[in-house]
């Protein structure tokens, strides 16, 4: 990733914060910050970035040349004075992490991006049992400005033959669930943790939980939607999706209480698929205080 843009990595090495150092310019902050954005981003497995032609053509320049005007003065950094370590203090949950959101896209270069990602799933073989299996990859569907992104766990045989996410009776009882909000599919954002129906060797019907390698190689794509289309609040629909976005489990005692998915709001709830399986009111009635 640094090498496309020409940039040298070298270690931190804490010893020579004693030493007096030159002020860096701005641009080599702006450099400086970009680089640490981009470990983050590979530190949490992504593999794409999605950047604007303007962004492209702007890393293409050269760097600014240093002015003929003086250097600029070399400030000293005082050493870290040595503090006796403090009494051990009450343990504290730690603060939620602040993620600044990348700047949203103009109209055109979101469609294009979102169509560019959409073709690298299209043809993605990197799960060769799924990719062998599959009729279709169910990259998602709806209102790429949305402010409302659900997002379920794996596509099962009708969204495999049709290639779009919750049309079987699953499907149909989350569009129920939409509209009762107040809202049509066509307003909102739905996708899945996987793009590929999980394979059933020697089965005819049925679906299983994806693997945690599956959901792994798979979740960059999520990443990536979800970055490009910046919803408001996420819904994470069942104990799968909870898990491949905060790697939490347990829906049961999870659902109902407000997460947060890099800076974003997120409600866990239950999958319109165990409503169908349990037709109790009382849990009927959960999801719709989730909702």
């Amino acid at each position: 990733m640094f090498r496309q843009l020409g940039v040298k990595k070298f270690p931190c090495v804490a010893s020579l914060a004693t030493y007096a150092a030159p002020v860096p310019s701005p641009y080599e902050q702006l450099l400086d910050a970009t680089i640490r954005h981009l470990e983050h981003l590979q530190a949490r497995g992504e593999r794409f970035v999605a950047i604007s032609p303007e962004t492209l053509r702007g890393l293409s320049l050269a760097a600014p040349r240093p002015s003929s005007a003086a250097p600029a003065p070399v400030r000293p950094v005082p050493p870290t004075p040595l503090v006796k370590p403090a009494a051990p203090l009450a343990v504290r949950p730690p603060a939620p992490t602040v993620v600044v959101a990348a700047p949203p896209l103009a109209p055109g270069a979101k469609e294009q991006a979102i169509a560019e990602l959409r073709e690298r799933a299209l043809v993605c073989v990197q799960c060769p049992n799924l990719a062998s299996s599959r009729k279709n990859v169910v990259f998602g569907v709806g209102d790429i400005n949305a402010s409302l992104m659900f997002v379920g766990e794996a596509p099962g045989a009708d969204e495999d033959a049709q290639g779009e996410p919750f049309v079987g009776a699953a499907g149909q009882l989350l569009t129920k669930i939409i509209q009762a909000m107040g809202l049509t599919r066509s307003q909102v954002y739905i996708a899945n943790i996987l793009k590929c129906r999980p394979d059933t060797p020697g089965e005819s019907s049925g679906n299983r939980k994806p693997t945690t390698g599956e959901m792994s190689t798979c979740i960059p794509y999520l990443h990536a939607q979800i970055d490009l289309i910046q919803p408001k609040v996420i819904v994470a629909l069942g104990g799968t999706a909870l898990e491949g976005l905060l790697n939490l489990t347990g829906i049961t005692k999870q659902r109902g209480q407000w997460k947060e998915y890099r800076g974003l709001p997120l409600m866990p709830t239950y999958h319109p698929s165990y409503l169908l399986r349990n037709q109790s009111l009382s849990e009927k009635r959960r999801v719709w205080e989730d909702m």
